[in-house]
C-alpha cells in the first residue's frame, strides 16, 4: 500500500474524474459535495466476484443512505466504459444508483492509499467524510473479504450522531436511541 496523507480528522483529498451514472457518463469532483456526507468505496474490479456482492448490497441500501443524506460514489481502476459495460451485463450491478468512478490513472486510489501498485488494483477501502469535507472513518480490508453495508450505515449513523451531539461518544456496536456516553473523570474506571 502506498503512503499517503489520508488521516482520520484532516480533510479528505479532492479529485475530480469521470464516473458512469445512470446510464451516461458524468464529472464528478468532490469538492461539489460539501454539506454532505460522503462514502467513498474502493474496490478491486469490475467483472470479479465478491465486488459485486458488495455494489448489490450498496445498491439496495441506496435509499437508505440518501435519506441520511449521504452520496456514494464506488472507485475502482476500471474506465467509465467498462463501468457501462459491467452494468449492461450484470443484474446486480445494473440496479446501482450511485456514481460509479473511473480512475484507470490510479490517482484517486493512490491519494487514499488503496492502491497495489504491482497490480494496478484497489484494495477494499470505505470512507466516510462529513459535510465539512473531514475524514471521520477508514475501513480497509484484504481483497478476499467482503464488507457488510449494515456496518457501514451503522458508522455513519453514529458519526452522525456524535457530530450533532457535542461531547457525546458511541460506545461498540451503538445503534440509535441506545445509551451513549459522555467521557469524563466521572467514567473513569467504571465502564
Amino acid at each position: 500500500m502506498d503512503e499517503n496523507n489520508v488521516e482520520i480528522g484532516l480533510p479528505a483529498p479532492l479529485f475530480e474524474a469521470k464516473a458512469f451514472h445512470n446510464g451516461e457518463i458524468v464529472d464528478v469532483k468532490l469538492k461539489n459535495y460539501r454539506g454532505k456526507w460522503v462514502v467513498l468505496f474502493f474496490y478491486p474490479a469490475d467483472f470479479t466476484f465478491i465486488c459485486p456482492t458488495e455494489l448489490g448490497e450498496l445498491a439496495e441500501n441506496y435509499d437508505e443512505l440518501t435519506k441520511l443524506k449521504v452520496e456514494v460514489f464506488s472507485v475502482s481502476t476500471d474506465t467509465v466504459f467498462t463501468h457501462a459495460a459491467w452494468a449492461t451485463h450484470s443484474p446486480t450491478i445494473a440496479k446501482v444508483k450511485f456514481p460509479m468512478v473511473a480512475d484507470p490513472a490510479a490517482q484517486i486510489c493512490t491519494s487514499y492509499g488503496t492502491i497495489i501498485p504491482m497490480e494496478g488494483i484497489s484494495l477494499r477501502g470505505t470512507f466516510i467524510i462529513d459535510p465539512d469535507g473531514v475524514l471521520r472513518a477508514i475501513e480497509m480490508h484484504d481483497n478476499s473479504i467482503g464488507r457488510s453495508t449494515a456496518e457501514l450505515i451503522r458508522k455513519i449513523k453514529a458519526a452522525q450522531f456524535v457530530r450533532e451531539h457535542s461531547g457525546e461518544v458511541c460506545p461498540a456496536s451503538w445503534q440509535p436511541g441506545k445509551k451513549t456516553l459522555k467521557p469524563g473523570l466521572g467514567l473513569v474506571g467504571k465502564i
